[in-house]
C-alpha cells in the first residue's frame, strides 16, 4: 500500500454508492423516465465521479468495473425507489435526500481522490482538483444528462465553496502538518458534513455574481 492510500471501510464505500444510486434513481424517476433509464441515472450518480477521475486524470481502471458490488448495490437503489416511488414524490423529501446524500458521499469520494493524486505523484493544484471531481462528478454527470444545471453551478447554500475549504485543508493538513492521513480524512469529511448541514439550518447562502434584473437581492 502506497503511503497516501486512503481506503474507507467497505460497508461504508457500499452504503455510499447505494446512497448514490438511490439520488440518481429519484431524479431519473421524477424525469418520468422508464426502469432502464432510471437505471442509467443511478449509474451515473454512483460512479461519475471515479468513472471522471479515473479515465481523465489517473489513467486506471474505474471501480466500477473492478468490483463485483457495485452494480448489484446501483440496481437495488433502482429497484428500491420504483417500489417505493409513492412515498418519495414529494419535492422537498427529494431534496432533503440528495443533500445528505451529498453532505456525506462528496468529502469521502473527494478523500478519495486527493489520496490516490498524491500515490501518483501529482502536484498539490491537480490534488485538489481531481478530488473535486471526485467528489461532485456524479451528481454533474447526473444532472447533466438529464438536462438540469448540475447543482454544483448554481447559487444556493454552501456546497463547492465548502468542498474546496475541505480538500485544501486536507492538503495542508497532511502535506505541511504532518496530520495522519486517515485523521485528516475523517476531519475533513466532518469539516464538509458539519459546514453542509450548518448552511442548510441556518440557511447560508451563496449569491450570483450578476444580480437578477430590477437591481441587488
Amino acid at each position: 500500500m502506497t503511503p497516501f492510500a486512503f481506503t474507507i471501510p467497505p460497508l461504508f464505500d457500499y452504503f455510499a454508492v447505494f446512497l448514490w444510486g438511490l439520488s440518481g434513481a429519484i431524479v431519473g424517476m421524477h424525469k418520468r423516465y422508464d426502469i432502464a433509464g432510471v437505471f442509467v441515472i443511478a449509474l451515473l450518480s454512483a460512479t461519475g465521479g471515479s468513472i471522471l477521475r479515473d479515465g481523465l486524470f489517473l489513467n486506471q481502471i474505474p471501480p466500477v468495473l473492478t468490483n463485483p458490488w457495485y452494480l448489484p448495490l446501483i440496481g437495488l437503489a433502482t429497484v428500491a425507489v420504483s417500489f417505493f416511488r409513492q412515498r418519495i414524490a414529494e419535492a422537498k423529501l427529494i431534496d432533503n435526500v440528495i443533500s445528505l446524500i451529498d453532505a456525506v458521499g462528496v468529502p469521502a469520494f473527494a478523500v478519495i481522490g486527493m489520496q490516490m493524486s498524491l500515490a501518483a505523484g501529482v502536484p498539490l493544484p491537480g490534488v485538489v482538483l481531481v478530488g473535486m471531481v471526485n467528489g461532485f462528478g456524479g451528481g454533474f454527470l447526473r444532472d447533466i444528462t438529464v438536462g438540469n444545471t448540475p447543482a454544483a453551478l448554481r447559487p444556493g447554500r454552501f456546497y463547492v465553496s465548502a468542498a474546496f475549504v475541505a480538500c485544501i485543508m486536507f492538503v495542508i493538513m497532511v502535506i505541511y502538518l504532518g496530520v495522519n492521513k486517515d485523521v485528516a480524512a475523517w476531519i475533513v469529511i466532518a469539516v464538509f458534513f458539519t459546514l453542509r448541514l450548518l448552511s442548510v439550518r441556518y440557511d447560508w447562502r451563496t449569491r450570483p455574481v450578476l444580480p437578477p434584473p430590477g437591481g441587488l437581492e
